[in-house]
C-alpha cells in the first residue's frame, strides 16, 4: 500500500477539476490547495530521511505501478486543458472564475505537466520520451527536453546555467532571465547536436523547428476550435505552468555554485550543489523532485528510488512552502542566504 502513496500526486488535478466544475466560490481551491494547505500539511507531517535498502530498490524498479502513475498523468493533464477551455468558452463565467480556472489549468500542467514530463524525459526508452515531450505540448515548454537534458545538468550550479538562480537574485529577476536565456540556449544545443551529426540548420533531425511547429498547431487547433477566448485560455494557463516550473528551477540550486579546480574547469557536480528536501508532502505531490541532489547526481535514476545524501544542502520547508516564500524576496534572502556555504558565494 506504501506504493500507491504517489496517488496523492493527482490531488492537485482533482481540485483543479473542482475548480472548474464548481466555479464560483470553489474557484480558485486549486490555488488555495497548492500554496496554504500543502505548506501547511508539509509543516505537521515530519521529515523523513531514510535511504531505501538494496532490496527494497530492486522490487520498487520491478513493481510498474510507479511507471504507470506518470503515464496516467498524460490524460489528466489534456482531459483537464481542454475541460477549462470548454467550461471558459460555451458556459457563462465571471471574469474571477476565469482567472481562476486559468490558475487551475495552469498549476496542474507545472505539477503534473512539466515536472512529470521532467522525469519521464531522463528516461532511457524512446516511448516514454515521447510521452515526456507530449507533457510539454500544452504548456508551450517543449524546448525543456533539450536546453534540461544536454545544458542544465551540463552546467548546473554555475554561471553559463540559465536555470540556477544567483544568490541574492529575486525569483522575479529569475523568471525572466532563465526563461529567456533557457529559449536561446534550447536553440544553441540544438545547432551543435546538428553539427555533431553532419545536418544542416534546415533538416528534419531539427527538434526545435518541430517543438515550434507543434506548438503553434495546438495554439491553432485551439483558436479554430474554442475562439480566441480558448486561445487566451491557453496561453495564459501555459504562462501559469512555467512560472511554477521556473520558480521551482528558482529554489532548487538558488546561490549555489561549482568551485573551479586548478585546470580552470568547474568541479563535477555533486550532491551538495542542488537543494534537497524530505519532507513527505512535497516529495508525493512532486514525484520525489525534491531529493534533487541524488537526482543531479545520476539523472537516470527513477523518482521512487531517489536517496538522501548527508551532504546535500537542506531546506528547512519543502519545495512548495518554499516556493511561497520564494515569492516574498526579502523573507526568502533572511531565510536562505545563511544556508549558502559560504566558499560559494562570490562576492
Amino acid at each position: 500500500m506504501k506504493d500507491l502513496k504517489y496517488l496523492a500526486a493527482f490531488s492537485i488535478p482533482i481540485a483543479a477539476f473542482i475548480s472548474i466544475y464548481f466555479k464560483g466560490s470553489f474557484v480558485f481551491i486549486t490555488v488555495i490547495f497548492s500554496f496554504v494547505i500543502i505548506p501547511i500539511l508539509e509543516l505537521l507531517f515530519p521529515v523523513e530521511n531514510k535511504n531505501l535498502e538494496s532490496e527494497d530498490v530492486e522490487n520498487k524498479l520491478k513493481n510498474k505501478i510507479f511507471d504507470w502513475l506518470l503515464y496516467l498523468n498524460i490524460p489528466i493533464v489534456y482531459g483537464l486543458v481542454f475541460f477549462g477551455i470548454y467550461e471558459a468558452t460555451n458556459t457563462p463565467v465571471e471574469t474571477y472564475e476565469l482567472v481562476g480556472m486559468i490558475f487551475s489549468v495552469g498549476i496542474v500542467l507545472g505539477v503534473n505537466g512539466i515536472n512529470v514530463a521532467h522525469e519521464l524525459g531522463h528516461r532511457q526508452s524512446t516511448n516514454e520520451r515521447f510521452l515526456g515531450k507530449a507533457l510539454l505540448l500544452p504548456a508551450q515548454y517543449m524546448h525543456f527536453y533539450i536546453e534540461h537534458n544536454f545544458g542544465h545538468h551540463l552546467h548546473a550550479a554555475t554561471p553559463e546555467d540559465p536555470a540556477t538562480a544567483r544568490y541574492n537574485q529575486s525569483v522575479y529577476s529569475f523568471w525572466f532571465t532563465s526563461i529567456f536565456r533557457q529559449y536561446a540556449k534550447a536553440w544553441n544545443i540544438q545547432q551543435k547536436l546538428l553539427k555533431n551529426n553532419n545536418q544542416p540548420f534546415f533538416s528534419v533531425k531539427n527538434d526545435m523547428f518541430w517543438y515550434v511547429l507543434l506548438q503553434f498547431g495546438f495554439l491553432l487547433t485551439v483558436f479554430l476550435f474554442f475562439g480566441s477566448i480558448g486561445l487566451l485560455f491557453s496561453i495564459s494557463a501555459a504562462i501559469v505552468g512555467i512560472l511554477l516550473l521556473e520558480s521551482v528551477n528558482y529554489i532548487e540550486h538558488y546561490g549555489l555554485l561549482r568551485l573551479k579546480t586548478k585546470s580552470g574547469r568547474y568541479e563535477r557536480v555533486k550532491e551538495m550543489h542542488s537543494w534537497n528536501s524530505n519532507h513527505v508532502i512535497g516529495r508525493i505531490v512532486l514525484y520525489e523532485l525534491t531529493r534533487h541532489s541524488d537526482h543531479h547526481f545520476k539523472s537516470s535514476k527513477k523518482y521512487q528510488i531517489l536517496d538522501c545524501h548527508d551532504e546535500s544542502p537542506q531546506m528547512p520547508f519543502g519545495y512548495p512552502t518554499s516556493v511561497v516564500l520564494a515569492m516574498v524576496p526579502p523573507l526568502w534572502f533572511g531565510i536562505m542566504n545563511k544556508r549558502v556555504p559560504k566558499e560559494m558565494i562570490i562576492s
